[in-house]
């Protein structure tokens, strides 16, 4: 047993950190270090065995980069360098251990006065553990002002603080926070690979194990949600039927609706107890249903902002579970592609053949990879904040259009 067994299909990920946990033990103990010093921001392979104390993770979406990022802060903590059998080993990954600090935003962005409070804290020396770690699993969501807010901490840290910073991509990181970073990129793990963790972590049955595996794409996290949530099931043939229900107008902008509305369906299933239980948390913290003189001065003000981060984060689930849904309809014009240029990979959806043939016969090659373009080009405008049943209108009408007639 091991913290690194969580980190699926990363073999030379989990070779450097393993390196770089051992020079960190040396470090804490007062050996010298295997290439001197802190190590070289922005080195990778297998030279860079030296601890520095920022590190960024890179990786498509379930790629497991903050799985490993968290494994990662746990054998800096443990004693045996990861063992994943201690009590530092569990409470770092039950999210309880006193210097282990995992910060992930449920709003669209992360602000400046969230980020002074954690440089704040990350300045302090270890409570209880070898190293003061900061892990921020939404890097990407950094404001501007947050990211020069954090880049003097990154850039001039604490002795024993680490900081472990995950983004999609490269890019989506400040250049100057990502300069002073070492980098670590993750691909996405092999399907088989998904397939076992399924079995061996959450008991998954070996068929839906590999199904969910090939569905999701590799997708860790969506994987496991595929394969135990029947839900998650029906959502993700919604949007493979998307494809057949555009040929006539009203019937491609009726499934635009409902394709917004049954992610505003799985937000709402989530933030709806949700909400309710921190308003009720809040307001009994600030008085409400007290004997006396009621609510403390400012309480308006404190619901207020609660309820406009609960509309923040609403808004940011539903373009997530919406996104999902792009990546599903995605993946049905993949296949399509495949069937025409006759290429010899396996189809994502393997279980829709029928329709994938039906599909890739109507059209030629050039006209499925516009209609992919036309998929990804609404993920994008989703992200730039665009109302979603405007950017997925915009989407059909272009999934129905046939410039060359075919």
């Amino acid at each position: 047993m091991s913290v690194w067994d969580e980190v699926v299909g990363q073999d030379a990920v989990v070779a450097d950190l393993v390196r770089a946990v051992e020079a960190a033990a040396r470090q804490v103990g007062g050996a010298a270090v295997p290439g001197g010093g802190a190590g070289r921001p922005g080195g990778t392979g297998a030279g860079s065995t030296a601890m520095t104390h920022a590190w960024l993770f890179t990786g498509p979406p379930g790629s497991g980069r903050s799985t490993a990022a968290r494994a990662f802060a746990a054998a800096l903590q443990c004693p045996r360098g990861g063992c994943g059998a201690c009590t530092v080993c569990r409470t770092v990954r039950a999210g309880t251990h006193p210097d282990v600090r995992v910060v992930r935003t449920e709003q669209l962005s992360i602000r400046v006065d969230d980020v002074r409070g954690l440089v704040l804290e990350a300045s302090r020396h270890p409570a209880a553990g070898r190293w003061q770690v900061v892990l921020v699993e939404d890097a990407d969501r950094l404001t501007e002002q947050a990211g020069n807010a954090l880049l003097k901490a990154v850039e001039e840290p604490a002795e024993r603080t680490v900081w472990l910073l995950c983004a999609p991509a490269l890019e989506d990181v400040l250049p100057t926070i990502r300069s002073r970073c070492r980098h670590l990129g993750l691909r996405t793990p092999p399907l088989d690979a998904v397939a076992e963790v399924l079995q061996r972590r959450d008991g998954i049955d070996p068929a839906m194990a590999h199904f969910a595996a090939r569905a999701a794409q590799g997708h860790i996290g969506r994987a496991r949600r595929l394969a135990t949530d029947e839900n998650a099931r029906l959502r993700r043939q919604e949007a493979l039927h998307l494809p057949r229900k555009v040929a006539a107008l009203d019937a491609a902008l009726a499934a635009a609706a409902e394709l917004v509305e049954g992610a505003a369906d799985d937000a709402a299933a989530i933030t709806g107890g949700l909400d309710e239980r921190e308003t009720a948390d809040l307001g009994r913290s600030l008085g409400a249903g007290t004997v006396g003189r009621g609510m403390v001065a400012g309480a308006a003000g404190a619901l207020k902002e609660l309820e406009k981060q609960q509309k923040l984060r609403g808004k940011r689930l539903q373009r997530d579970a919406l996104d999902r849904a792009l990546v599903d309809l995605a993946s049905v014009y993949r296949d399509a592609l495949v069937v025409q240029l006759g290429a010899d990979v396996g189809l994502v959806n393997e279980e829709a053949r029928r329709d994938v043939l039906e599909l890739a016969r109507g059209t030629g090659p050039e006209t499925t990879l516009r209609r992919i373009e036309a998929v990804m080009a609404c993920r994008t405008a989703l992200e730039g904040n665009v109302a979603p049943l405007l950017a997925v209108e915009a989407m059909v009408l272009a999934l129905r259009a046939d410039p060359d007639g075919e």
